[in-house]
């Protein structure tokens, strides 16, 4: 029995030792693991860092405004010579001159760098440093203003050039590195994820409008002003984003540029200065988004809704109508805006192009000759109030008269089909989509209205419980909207 027992023992010892051994392998091991991985941050900061600049800025003077300086009523009694001895001092002071810092990547070895357009914006000198403490003069080679990215030239060789990797193939939930100059801490490196891809509508605007060409690569890495202009870099040590906008200071949501899109306009702003952008002339939103029109919609799950087309644009000179849902542009399927801003860019001004649009149940195809986007593109217009004639009334909100020529010329409407909303009842449907008085009914659930017996006969139809879709004129904006009870 005594041999047993001490048999067991030495058992005991020697698992118990294995299992200890073990155990400091395995922590051994990850330990090991974790060297590595430091060290392979340690090496992307390193290695990109060497490709980030500091750009500081003095913006073009801006004027003091001296009907904001002091006088008489703001100060009491001052002698009117001392007063007027005040103001030639003002006119004679040299006007202040902003000064701004952003953040850069060298893309070519040749001296192009690649930044925001709003770290440029309004530049009278630009000043280039890089991390070794070199400072060139830089001068502005291109800006393109809907995405924001802009290139910048100094007189230099050999630089060390950033690699632009493919952002299509970025994917949720990678890591990344930021590097920049957040609150002139030059070089700082910030470490996170990718939370998002093709984050859009995040400045809110009309499609026709002056806003961005939204795409961005949202992430948690700490971006901060200053960033602004910066590489997001992957594990491989590639550019993946320029880093430019960010919800809120602290807030750990920012906004990059992917790099195919900064890629390939900085690749037009090298070679001739600026970028040449195609442009349709509608607003537009996914379908999944306009989930009133869905359950209205039958037999599309994936597309772009029209919400408006602008005006003389190269969509208003097509058979597009708002409602249409857009589901590809020549053979390519698109579920979301940025897939189609994304095709279009790509495609050359002035070649027509055929897209796949679902109206009322089928898919017909409808060719757009593509224009250059041009230098003010269109918004919508506020009208004047509406004559004083009796209209007629409905439940959606509104009342509605026959749209004559003399008031299509009062209201500056190109066009007499369909009928005038006179007014617009107070927290009716009509109102909670901001229809307004001017604004021209033409069709009703996509079924055309040129007068009053055909509007009151599709109102019949409709119901406003499931939802009815309105399509209007607004500033000769054709757009639609669905009217629905709360």
């Amino acid at each position: 029995m005594k041999i047993l027992r001490l048999g067991l023992y030495l058992c005991l010892v020697v698992v118990g030792s294995k299992w200890s051994s073990a155990r400091g392998d395995t922590l051994q091991s990850d330990q090991d693991y974790l060297r590595r991985v430091n060290r392979a941050f340690v090496e992307i900061a390193r290695k990109v860092s060497a490709s980030v600049v500091v750009i500081n800025v003095v913006q073009k003077p801006v004027s003091m405004d001296i009907d904001n300086n002091p006088d008489e009523d703001q100060f009491g009694s001052i002698p009117p010579g001392a007063l007027k001895e005040y103001h030639e001092q003002l006119r004679r002071r040299p006007m202040e001159k902003p000064v701004g810092q952003g953040s850069g990547i060298i893309i070519r070895e040749d001296g192009y760098i690649l930044t925001n357009g709003h770290v440029v914006e309004d530049a009278e000198t630009i000043s280039v440093r890089l991390q070794d403490g070199t400072t060139y003069q830089g001068t502005l080679r291109g800006v393109d203003a809907q995405s924001d990215v802009a290139v910048i030239k100094i007189d230099a060789k050999g630089l060390p050039a950033a690699s632009l990797g493919d952002s299509a193939r970025t994917e949720v939930g990678e890591f990344v590195v930021a590097i920049g100059a957040p609150f002139r801490l030059d070089f700082s490196v910030t470490f996170g994820h990718v939370s998002a891809k093709s984050r859009g509508n995040i400045i809110e605007g009309f499609e026709g409008g002056n806003i961005m060409d939204q795409d961005f690569i949202q992430t948690d890495a700490l971006i901060n002003p200053g960033n602004s202009g910066g590489p997001l870099v992957n594990v491989e040590g590639q550019v993946i984003g320029i880093n430019t906008l960010i919800q809120g200071l602290h807030t750990g949501i920012g906004f990059a540029i992917p790099s195919n899109l900064a890629g390939e306009i900085s690749a037009q702003l090298i070679e001739k200065g600026r970028f040449s952008r195609p442009y349709l002339g509608i607003a537009m939103r996914s379908i999944r988004d306009e989930s009133e029109l869905r359950d209205l919609v039958q037999g599309v799950k994936d597309g772009v809704v029209v919400k408006a087309i602008v005006p003389d644009g190269p969509a208003a000179k097509s058979s597009l109508k708002p409602t249409d849902i857009i589901t590809g542009i020549d053979g390519e399927a698109v579920a979301t805006p940025q897939q189609l801003r994304g095709l279009i860019r790509g495609k050359k001004i002035g070649v027509p192009v055929t897209m796949q649009v679902f109206r009322q149940g089928k898919t017909i195809p409808i060719q757009v000759s593509l224009a250059e986007w041009p230098e003010s593109a269109a918004e919508v217009t506020k009208v004047k109030n509406s004559p004083a004639e009796k209209p007629v009334a409905t439940e959606l909100g509104i009342t509605v008269k026959p749209l004559t020529p003399a008031l299509a010329a009062q209201f500056g409407i190109s066009s007499t089909d369909g009928v005038l909303i006179a007014s617009v009842d107070k927290n009716s449907p009509a109102a909670r989509v901001n229809l307004k008085p001017g604004d021209v009914v033409t069709a009703i659930d996509q079924q055309p209205v040129t007068n009053l017996k055909q509007f009151q006969a599709a109102v019949e139809k409709g119901d406003l419980k499931k939802g009815v879709i309105v399509t209007l004129i607004s500033g000769n904006v054709a757009r639609f909207e669905v009217l629905k009870t709360e």
